[in-house]
Parts: structure tokens; sequence; C-alpha cells
């Protein structure tokens, strides 16, 4: 470990705030060349998503023609508010991708969750001769075909949002649903997923527990399908979608992205699946001209850590005496995806760390200056013009929150004032 890290990781252990650019980070044609995942993996995930455009607009009428997306919005009222707030002059623009306000289950998880469970939808009736690629999707809603799903059970580990996005999806097709739920996890996102039907398992241990358990569950069932936050290809394809979507979009509001006009991203991180399969996507769309950082808790830097150690596949922040309590609950991580980390060793430009006072704070600027509704974890991403007070358009990606209940956001919003 060279100087630099050997300083980072101190501070890390001192669970001090940080900023850590990554030395390691590659030109897009040396990345490309070491990238298993590739762009035209992510184009036919879209067009699977567009396959079930129609079941999803029959499901979800609140959906767009059955597409799940969210608007990016240009912020110019929360420039003069961070400004003012953090005494700082910005210099670019700032944009809000509103993934806490995603159809049918509020958060980011909506993209690469809902995807999975579609994948292995599609999987099951294509092994069974009972759809063509060709076919009318939307009649996958119809009693034969949920007879044929409520045979299997689909089950994860989560500490919230991922588990929310894929106990709703699977309970709409007729699936079972077990999701295993971690100490951090709130109690409305439980009492949600079991009004949906969902089975809801509680462990008093870390999200690596939740996942663990639920890979030992669907091991045992040979019907059961485990979706793998931690190592799926297809939960973090169902993230990169995101990166075509936001293209359309800055192109459709006139946005330059270019050499002199960089773009400049915000990803809150837990496991990493999320903002990983973004960032992936983003730099296959923009190349150089794409920054990309990751956000963490300063009680729970878990992808931080392995990449400033090296250790991709064992590292755990307890081993360096850290808690894993925070108010982020859907960062609160304790180890990252090897898939994840292993990649983000050279495609991430960074990564910072917040402390959780500075969340709440965040939390009430958004809402006074944008009225605009997120959680702890996805205001994480508004510190990011601040640190990297760069030319350019700046997103900060807002990954969940729509379903916080008033009373809970109130407390959080009056505590952030």
């Amino acid at each position: 470990m060279d100087e630099y890290n050997r300083n980072t990781l101190e501070k890390i252990k001192a669970l001090k705030p940080l900023f850590w650019g990554n030395p390691n980070k590659l030109m897009f044609e040396n990345m490309a060349t070491k990238l298993d995942i590739k762009y035209s993996q992510i184009l036919e995930a879209e067009d699977r998503l567009n396959r079930f455009a129609p079941l999803i607009k029959r499901l979800f009428p609140e959906t767009e023609d059955g597409i799940i997306e969210s608007k990016l919005i240009k912020a110019d009222d929360l420039i003069k508010s961070l400004e003012q707030s953090y005494t700082i002059d910005i210099n670019g623009d700032l944009y809000l991708k509103c993934d806490n306000y995603l159809d049918i289950a509020g958060s980011i998880k909506a993209r690469g969750g809902i995807y999975e469970v579609l994948k292995i939808t599609e999987d099951i009736l294509l092994d069974n001769n009972l759809i063509s690629l060709d076919g009318d999707y939307s009649k996958i809603t119809e009693g034969s075909y949920r007879d044929i799903f409520s045979q299997h059970t689909i089950i994860v580990g989560s500490t919230g949002n991922l588990g929310m996005s894929i106990g709703i999806m699977s309970t709409a097709l007729g699936f079972n649903a077990e999701i295993h739920m971690s100490k951090d996890a709130k109690e409305w996102k439980k009492s949600l997923l079991r009004s949906k039907g969902a089975i809801v398992i509680e462990h008093k241990d870390d999200y690596s527990k939740a996942v663990e358990e639920g890979r030992k569950k669907a091991l045992a069932d040979k019907k059961a399908f485990f979706i793998d936050d931690e190592n799926s290809i297809d939960l973090f394809l169902g993230y990169s979608v995101a990166a075509l979507r936001v293209e359309k979009q800055l192109i459709d509001m006139g946005v330059i992205v270019d050499r002199e006009n960089p773009l400049h991203v915000y990803l809150p991180c837990g496991v990493g699946g999320a903002p990983g399969g973004i960032a992936l996507g983003l730099k296959y769309v923009f190349k150089d001209n794409v920054y990309c950082y990751f956000v963490e808790p300063t009680h729970a830097p878990c992808m931080l850590l392995s990449l400033v150690t090296g250790d991709h596949e064992k590292v755990k922040i307890s081993d360096y005496s850290i808690d894993n309590v925070t108010e982020a609950d859907g960062l609160a991580v304790g180890s990252p995806s090897g898939l994840v980390s292993r990649i983000a060793d050279f495609l991430i430009d960074g990564i910072y760390t917040i402390e959780d006072e500075e969340l709440f704070k965040l939390l009430s600027i958004l809402k006074d200056s944008e009225d605009i509704k997120a959680e702890p974890s996805a205001v994480s991403s508004l510190k990011g013009p601040i640190i990297n007070n760069k030319k350019g358009s700046h997103i900060m990606w807002l990954t969940g929150g729509l379903f916080i209940p008033d009373d809970i956001y109130n407390e959080m919003y009056n505590r952030g004032k």
C-alpha cells in the first residue's frame, strides 16, 4: 500500500469524512479491454425491459407505457441553497436524477431488482415454450401463468430497498417472495413488504448475514431463485440501462457532454451493484467525458476500504473497528460486492464519505429548495458538487425515498433544520 492509501486508511478508521481520488482509474480505451461486461449486454437488457413494457403497464398503470424511468431535473434553486449553506460558488450546472420517485418501488433498486425478476420470469416461460420473444408479454398476468410462478420462490437479502423492489414485483406476478432483512432495515419497509404478500425474515445481524441466510435457503429449494446482490450480473445490467436513458434525457434537454463540457455523476454506494452498473453504462456511453464518484457513510465505507486496501473479496469494515451504524440504511453494508469492487478499481474516479448529521441537513435543503422528498441515503449525493467543484454538468443521483411515511420523513426534515 502506498503512502496516499495508507493516509486514507487512517482517516477511514478515524471515521473522518474524506475525498479519495482513485489512482488506478484508467482511460476508457484501456478500461474497455479489461471489462467482461460488454455494451451489447446493456443493449440486450434494454430490449428485455421493452419486451416487458406491456406487462408492466398492465400491472402498474401508473408507469408511462410500462417503462420504469425517473425524471432528470435541472436544479437551479438547489444551487443557490447549497452555495449559501456551504459558502461556495458552484462551478457548473446541477441536475437531480430522481430515482427516489421511480414507479413501483420508489428507489433505484426498481432498476436492477425488477429487471432480474423479469429475467427469471422470461427464462421460465422460454424454457417451457410458453412464450416467444416477439409474443404478447401482457398476457403473462393471466391465471395460468400465475399458477406456474406460484410454484417458485424468489429470495433475496436486503437492507430494505432491493427487498422492496423484488418483493413487490415478484408477488405482483404470482411468485412467492422471501425477503431476508438485516438489522438496519427500517420497520416501515418490512411492513410495506408484508402488505404486498411477501414473507419477511428478520435477522439480528448486518446485511452480509441476511444475504448469507437467504443464499442458504435458496440452495435448499430446487424451485427457488436467489437474487445475489453481491454477485449478480443481471442486477448489474438492469442498473446499467439507466445510462442509456440519461443519455437521451440530456440530449432532450440540450445538455452537451464533451471534453470541454464534462459530466460529473455522484452515486450513493452500499454493496455497489446499483452505482457500479450505472457507472459502467455511463462510461460506455460518454467514455472519458464522464466522471463517476461513489459516496458512502463514514461508518459504512466498505467499497472505499476495498479499493484502498486492494482487498476485493474479503474486506470487512468490522476488521477495522468500524461499526456499520448509520441512518443511511440503504448504505449500511459491511462488505462490498467483489464483482463491483474489481470493476470499480479502474472504473470510478473517486469516493467521498459523509457523516449522518450532514445527511439530514442536505435532506432539508433539498426539500426547501426543490420540494423533493428523498431519504438520507439518497441525499448523500448532494455533497458531490461541493467537494468536486469543477466545470461541467453535475448529476446527483437520488436513490430512494418515495415511500417514506410522512411522520418519519418530517422527523428527518426537522432534524436537518
